[in-house]
């Protein structure tokens, strides 16, 4: 009797512990209960009917999938290797996460497909160039289509990002060379500009030079011309007398050659003069003379 009791407490026991089931904060529960939804499971604790009720989890947190490199042909007829991430995550309500697994079967394998097939459409309408010039604008096509066709799944397209638009191995040879080719033309103008500032540089300060020098040569001839113009203001203003009387003694001297006579009035200044250069004094009038 006492061995049947443990028998059953062991069983209950184990069939309690067989229906157990915790969910963490990154998941959520599907509960199923003869092959129909049931319940809802939410982190935390759980029980369930052995045998009768299933779970199933379903990751909530941020995901990615690689939609694996693939050829595509361009607009231009080159072949082009091709890969991209998709980032999602499953939304965390209830209804969300029921689409997810009733929606749609293997969400991941779909979002997989529909990447691929999404790329192919779009840069079959590019050339090789314009695709690698613009992998801004094939990211945000890429999630639009993405989120347009996966609203009914239950999930978010976080973002995408194109991993890779390779080329075929000789094209990348020479666009490698085109590069190449264009980087030293720029080096080259732009050396070319340089050498030419530093030309115009020297050309400028030779000029300024010169005309620093004119400057000084024309401020030095405006002096000299000012101190000319004072002289001969001083001239016209001090001997212009001078040069009279010196015209006198000129004829004077000419006149002594000849022994001729001449009257000179004893109160001109000519007679001072003659004075002066001869060490006497003028003449007086005939009666001081008497007296003397």
């Amino acid at each position: 009797m006492l061995s049947t009791t443990l028998i059953i407490i062991l069983a209950i026991i184990t069939i309690f512990a067989s229906g157990i089931r915790i969910v963490r904060p990154t998941h959520r529960g599907l509960i199923e209960r003869l092959g129909k939804y049931y319940k809802f499971a939410k982190p935390g604790f759980h029980w369930m009917i052995p045998l009768v009720d299933k779970m199933f989890l379903v990751n909530t947190t941020e995901q990615m999938v690689d939609a694996e490199p693939q050829e595509i042909i361009t607009n231009d007829n080159l072949n082009a290797s091709v890969d991209a991430q998709v980032y999602f995550r499953v939304i965390e309500s209830e209804e969300n996460v029921k689409n997810s697994q009733y929606n749609v079967n293997n969400y991941k394998w779909q979002i997989v497909n529909l990447a691929r097939t999404t790329l192919r459409n779009i840069i079959g309408t590019l050339t090789l160039k314009s695709a690698n010039s613009e992998r801004g604008k094939i990211n945000s096509e890429l999630h639009r289509t993405l989120c347009d066709e996966t609203k009914s799944w239950g999930i978010e397209i976080v973002r995408t990002e194109l991993k890779q638009i390779d080329p075929p191995r000789d094209v990348q040879e020479t666009m490698n060379k085109v590069v190449k080719a264009e980087n030293e033309k720029i080096a080259a103008i732009d050396y070319a500009t340089a050498v030419e500032t530093a030309a115009d540089g020297v050309k400028r300060a030779k000029i300024k030079e010169a005309e620093g020098y004119k400057q000084s040569k024309i401020l030095h001839a405006e002096g000299e011309a000012e101190a000319i113009k004072l002289v001969n203001e001083a001239a016209d203003k001090y001997f212009t007398g001078n040069a009279q009387l010196l015209k006198k003694l000129e004829t004077l001297e000419a006149s002594l050659k000849s022994n001729a006579k001449i009257v000179i009035p004893s109160g001109t200044e000519l007679v001072n003069v003659i004075g002066d250069m001869a060490g006497v004094l003028p003449l007086i009038q005939n009666k001081e003379r008497k007296e003397v």
